[in-house]
Parts: structure tokens; sequence; C-alpha cells
């Protein structure tokens, strides 16, 4: 699909559809005017006769209209002008472009000159560039039968000329989370047969090889030599070996200290001898969307060539109860050298995390952040709305927080107080695995913060919002807009102090 900024009026564009607001009561954005006075008020007819009010998400198609170019026009109901936000803007560029009749090839957007409060030009166009890319996302991998072509190949963003600056900057970051997020649904929308670990690495060194990015894929007998016994003993019981993966973008200063992002990569989640319900378990190819998020975040920040320092680690695997796999009661010994009881096999994500927050140590970063569908307990908690944000740093929850708000991929600040610790107490090792089911997530938190006490950290528990399920099942491509504003947000803050 092509995206292009424009200037000019609406009834004069030679496009197959314009696309332009009306807020409830019938009350006309600059656009829609410009529209009805060039059609001999058509706009304000359809109104009148209470065909269309102006409505979130509701729309009306005008066809033929005289004194306009376009053979379309759409109009899209924006709700309430003084209820109007950047959360209601999003709704109505989703809504206009499911409304678009079919056939429509090329479509002008006059919708960014609508003003929202704390929300500038390129923050609206980003925005449009997104939800349109979401909106139009297809799944079409592995079926032999495709989904019918999108028809939509053109769309053009209409602004004041004396914005196309702004409009160009918004452009290019919109574009680039869409397609890290269409990267990280394709990824996790594969079946686990074709999205291994190997497939992993696999994608790993393409996206190394547009970018620019360094790239390592350890194999297992590299894993040994580091020492990561936590993350060997969960992929022990699968033929498919383990691949640690490491990318690093390096475009901030020499002496910047890199901002790196773990990725929890479980091709596929059976609970190993701790085996899962049979029911809803194909939904367990999800359990790599943290690696995937970060594959996704990366092409990203590649298409952006964001000035930043960036490492990515991913601990790979599979966890399946073969009669090598590991069994209640086992003890691990991780890279850290930390033994741990394992208790149930099922809490495997924080057993391959462990040692990839271990491993982190050698860059010496600013921060770490690890992104996992780690626990079910989670999204009891917080339903699928926000991801489950814990960290040993405020400041840096707080960062994390202020990027999920203005990428509208919200995140929740949960507690990791010292007093959860004592759950995850074992007789027999330095800790178990589990610590019961009370304040599950809490205590997975908790498990993994025992292995980063060398740096500021934050952990992303993202079970609840990776992916849907039922009628509309596939990956959402979250928190990829989250990171990615995150570090664009960093990367702004590092040119402004020159460090």
């Amino acid at each position: 699909m092509e995206f292009s900024i424009k200037n000019g009026n609406p009834e004069n564009q030679a496009v197959d559809c314009v696309i332009v607001g009306v807020f409830e009561s019938g009350k006309l954005t600059d656009a829609a005017k410009s529209i009805d006075g060039a059609s001999s008020n058509a706009v304000t007819a359809v109104i009148k006769s209470g065909d269309f009010e102006g409505k979130l998400s509701s729309s009306a198609v005008l066809h033929g209209l005289a004194g306009v170019t376009a053979r379309r026009v759409l109009l899209v109901g924006m709700g309430k002008q003084g209820e109007f936000s950047e959360k209601q803007y999003r709704q109505t560029v989703r809504a206009a472009v499911k409304a678009l009749p079919k056939g429509v090839a090329s479509a002008g957007f006059f919708l960014g000159e609508i003003d929202i409060k704390e929300s500038s030009t390129a923050a609206k166009v980003a925005a449009l560039a997104e939800v349109v890319m979401d909106t139009t996302y297809q799944v079409n991998a592995i079926k032999q039968k495709k989904a019918d072509p999108q028809p939509l190949t053109s769309i053009v963003i209409f602004v004041d000329k004396t914005d196309n600056a702004q409009a160009e900057v918004g452009l290019k970051q919109g574009l680039a989370i869409g397609a890290g997020v269409s990267l990280a649904k394709d990824l996790g929308n594969l079946p686990p047969n074709i999205c291994t670990p190997t497939y992993l690495g696999e994608q790993a060194k393409q996206l190394a090889a547009t970018y620019g990015f360094k790239v390592e894929v350890l194999e297992q007998a590299e894993i040994e030599k580091l020492g990561m016994g936590s993350f060997l003993g969960v992929a022990q019981g699968s033929v498919e070996p383990p691949r640690f993966i490491i990318l690093q973008h390096l475009k901030g200063k020499k002496e910047q200290k890199p901002t790196v992002l773990v990725g929890k990569g479980i091709t596929f989640d059976t609970g190993g001898i701790s085996l899962k319900p049979g029911g809803d378990m194909d939904e367990m190819k999800y359990d790599m969307c943290g690696a995937a998020s970060v594959l996704g975040t990366f092409k990203a920040i590649g298409e952006l060539g964001l000035a930043i320092n960036a490492v990515g680690l991913i601990a790979t695997c599979e966890n399946m109860p073969d009669a090598g796999a590991i069994k209640p009661g086992d003890i691990l010994t991780s890279m850290s050298g930390l033994t741990i009881e394992v208790l149930n096999t099922d809490a495997e994500g924080r057993l391959i995390l462990c040692d990839a927050l271990t491993y982190a140590e050698r860059f010496e970063p600013s921060a770490v952040v690890d992104i996992a569908t780690l626990t079910g307990a989670c999204v009891i908690a917080l339903g699928h709305h926000p991801s489950g944000l814990f960290s040993n740093k405020d400041v840096l929850a707080h960062e994390l927080l202020a990027a999920g708000e203005a990428a509208h991929d919200r995140a929740w600040h949960m507690p990791l107080w010292e007093e959860f610790q004592t759950q995850l107490d074992s007789n027999f090792a330095d800790m178990a695995n589990i610590g019961g089911r009370a304040g599950g997530s809490i205590t997975a938190a908790c498990f993994l913060s025992r292995f980063t006490k060398k740096y500021d950290w934050a952990h992303l528990d993202i079970a609840g919002t990776a992916w849907k399920s039922g009628k509309e099942k596939g990956g959402t491509g979250r928190p990829v807009p989250l990171l990615t504003t995150f570090l664009v947000n960093r990367a702004k803050n590092s040119a402004a102090s020159g460090k």
C-alpha cells in the first residue's frame, strides 16, 4: 500500500473516495463544509434527512456529487466534538477504512485538519498510517486459497501546506510502527511447525541483512558453553534445537549505553510434563510473541534509522513432554549460578528468560526490558486491555507507561514488593520456579527480578494483550507500538542531552 502527503481542497481530488468527518448534531468539519458548498448542500441534506447523525464510527457514502471530482464521498461520524480525543480519532480512522466501499483503490483522508488537544499533525498522521495498516492486515501465509486481494492500494493524507514537514515525519514513524506490528503478527500467526526456533533465527538474520544490524544466532553447543542450564532445561524435551539470538542496532553514539529488549520465544508450549488442558492449546503457538515483538520493534527502528544503541536478546525453544523433558522436582543451575527447583514445568518462560537476563549484563545496559506472554494470572488481574508492567526502577516504569499512553498501547504498573519474594522459597534450591496461585503474575516477576540486580529493569507481561481469541483469533502485534515509542523517546532525550 502506498501512502503520500498532499495539500488541496476535498472537492477537487481525483481519488476513488474522499473521506471527511462530521461531528454529532450535524456539525461539519472544514473539509465537510467544502464538500457541502461544492455539492449544493448535499451533506447538509443527508444530515437533515436523519440518515446520518455523526455518531462516533458511523458512516454514510454519497455517490456522484455534482461539483466533486471524486466518485464517492465517505462521511464518517466523529461523535461529540467536546469529547473528541486521539482515541476517538483512531476509532474514526478505523471506522472509515472498514466502511470504504468495495472496489475503492485510492482514498483521500481529510481528517488531519481536526484539532485534538495535545496532539500534533505528526502524531495524527502517524496514528492514521498505523491504524490503516492494522485494519487492512490480512493473514495469508499458509492458505492455498488466499483472501481477496486488498483493493485499497493508495492512501493520500491531506494536510495544510504549512504542516507538510511535520506530516512527513509522522508518516515515516507511523509506517515504521505499522511494519513492525505486521511482522510481529505474521510471526505469531504462523503455525508452530513452521515458526520454530530455527525459523526465528533466520528471521533475525534477514532483518540484520536488511537494516545493517549485527546478529548472532547461537546454537545448542554455544548455549551450553555459556552455562545457560535453566534455558537448556526447558529445551531438552523437544527435538527442535534451541536458539539464542543477539541483535544489535548501533546507531547511537559510541559511548551510549544500550537499551536491551529481551523476548520470550517459546514457539510452542504444551506445558511440558505439567501438561496443559487440550482446549485452546493451539493458541500456545503465540507463546513466542515476546520474541516477535522484539523482532517487530527492531524492524520499526531499522525503518526509522533511529539514533540509538539497542540490543535484542531472544531465548527460543519449545516446551514439550518428551521422555527427556524436565520433571517437577528437578533442579536446574542457571547461567548466574543460582539454582532453581522446578515445581511446575508450565512455568517455563521465566526459566529461559532468567538466563537471557543474566546474559544482558555484559552490555552494561542503560535499561533492560523483557517482554513475555508469561502468566495466565496477569490476564485474570488485568484482562486484555493493558499489559502488566513490573520494574525495579520507578523512573523506567514511568517512561514505559508514558510511551504506552502515547502509542495507545497501554500498560499498568503492578507491585513488585519484597513481601511476595518469600513465596519462591525452596528447601532444596536457591528458589522455586513458582510461588503458588496467589499473586501469580507478581511472583513470576519477583523470580525474574532476582536476575536483574545489576541494572535498571522492567518486565512486560503480555499474556492478555499479544493475541485475540475467538472469531478474530490472531496476533495483535503488541507491544511493538509501546516499545518503539519508548525507544524513539529515548533517542530524542539522548539527542537533547548530547549523550
